[in-house]
């Protein structure tokens, strides 16, 4: 497995994050990581990417444990946050600069080239990314993940601020890494996004796993005896059952 969560659990004082959640993504496989807001997701992500300390579990990336092997763990990872963080002084060359440098990568100059050329940041090679919009600015940071060839891809919310043709270039880069055998994890709101592109669903709430499986056999459920069912329609019944799991604050916490 590219990605392993076992009985990860976040508390910050007596909030409760996330709670005893277990899953794994294959290669080749993309999971949609879906919830409403504070479920958990970018608590997830953050700690998979070595962000952030697990209170308790285990998480490991490629095969690297992220407590124990953070180095090997990073070194197999592309995390790009909902809101990423760019040098605003340095021009987009030169933050393919950046990453060659910290990852040690040789003979990258024509995989940054391919990159920029896919994603229409050619003409913006030489120019600071304080002059550019929030959508090419998102297309930087992606590109910055894809230059060091990671096993495994995170993304939470990566369409925000693209225009048609780059939310078009994004689906299918996550496609093509994909199918070369990365595991890409995909955190967004956009539930049409999901049933589109991913292979996987996994659905959490309050903290906790509500529901994981893959996509066909989901939708197979759905259309089962008549019913017609979409991942929109999935996504309301569970979360706003009465019965959705409740997290509660941890004794002694």
């Amino acid at each position: 497995m590219s990605i392993v969560v076992e009985d990860f659990h976040k508390v910050y004082d007596r909030t409760v994050a996330v709670s005893g959640l277990s899953f794994a993504v294959e290669p080749g496989e993309i999971l949609g990581l879906v919830g409403p807001n504070g479920a958990g997701k970018t608590t997830t992500m953050r700690a998979l990417a070595g962000i952030l300390e697990p209170s308790s579990g285990r998480l490991s990336i490629a095969g690297h444990d992220v407590g124990r092997d953070p180095v090997g763990a990073k070194s197999a990872l592309a995390y790009v946050p909902d809101d990423p963080h760019l040098f605003d002084n340095l021009t987009v060359w030169e933050h393919f600069q950046f990453i060659a440098s910290a990852y040690r990568l040789k003979d990258w100059a024509g995989a940054a080239s391919t990159l920029l050329t896919q994603f229409e940041l050619a003409e913006k090679r030489d120019s600071p990314c304080s002059d550019l919009s929030r959508g090419m600015r998102q297309k930087v940071a992606i590109c910055c993940g894809y230059l060091h060839e990671p096993r495994v891809i995170m993304l939470d919310e990566p369409l925000t601020g693209l225009d048609p043709r780059g939310i078009r270039t994004m689906q299918e880069s996550i496609r093509a890494w994909a199918s070369a055998g990365a595991a890409v994890m995909v955190s967004s709101h956009l539930l049409s996004l999901v049933e589109d592109l991913c292979t996987s669903v996994l659905l959490m709430h309050r903290g906790k796993k509500l529901l994981q499986g893959r996509l066909a056999d989901l939708r197979a459920e759905a259309t089962a005896d008549g019913r017609a069912e979409s991942l929109e329609d999935l996504f309301f019944r569970l979360t706003e059952s009465p019965d959705s799991p409740a997290i509660t604050e941890p004794t002694g916490a």
